[in-house]
């Protein structure tokens, strides 16, 4: 891994989450994720946002990097939306900043990124697209439900094992504003921190 990366990881405060009804909810997710591992089963997991711009992509990828921080193997990490956009640019910076190195490869409307977090890894590929694209896994996975907006509008997802909605406050709020910045950072490690806690509580 990056050694600014491992910088922004080891400023996690896993034992800082305290809400009961969070913890509830993550440790459902941890209960299946264990179960998968236990029986050596493929764990496919796919966030979904309404536009795949921004919470979606931030919780895949650092789903993807606290499975290999915490040497879980099979876990194949995905998002998409309701709707298809572009990932908005902050969310570059953003992870940049946090430590990953990240290439554009496809300029357009709806840029294509390499998303690396370390020298030899594997690149994550982010770039907007709809939850059931033949990119994504089209029969069993978890759908994580990243915003309300999606929670509330895809009551069903064909396929999926499970749905469960793991949302989060959009850092969109602050666009063009002196706060953005400082809100992309913290929704970042806000969702860091939780993907983190999930992964280190599996038994390998």
């Amino acid at each position: 891994m990056y050694s600014k990366l491992i910088e922004t990881v080891q400023g996690f405060q896993l034992d800082s989450l305290n809400n009961e009804s969070r913890i509830k909810t993550l440790n459902y997710l941890i209960d299946i994720i264990q179960s998968k591992v236990d029986n050596k089963q493929e764990i496919n997991i796919n966030f979904i946002c309404t536009h795949n711009s921004r919470r979606s992509h931030l919780s895949q990828i650092w789903a993807q990097v606290a499975s290999s921080y915490f040497n879980i193997h099979n876990v194949n990490c995905y998002s998409g939306g309701t709707e298809v956009s572009a990932i908005f640019p902050k969310i570059v910076e953003t992870l940049i900043d946090q430590g990953f190195k990240i290439f554009k490869v496809r300029k357009g409307n709806n840029p294509i990124y390499f998303i690396k977090y370390a020298e030899n890894s594997l690149p994550i590929i982010g770039f907007s697209k709809k939850y059931d694209d033949c990119f994504n896994p089209q029969t069993s996975f978890l759908a994580i439900m990243t915003c309300s907006q999606a929670d509330t509008g895809c009551p069903f997802i064909p396929a999926a094992e499970k749905r469960i909605p793991i949302t989060y406050e959009d850092p969109k709020m602050s666009d063009n504003t002196a706060e953005q910045a400082k809100t992309y950072s913290e929704r970042s490690l806000q969702i860091a921190t939780e993907m983190f806690y999930v992964f280190s509580k599996i038994n390998k």
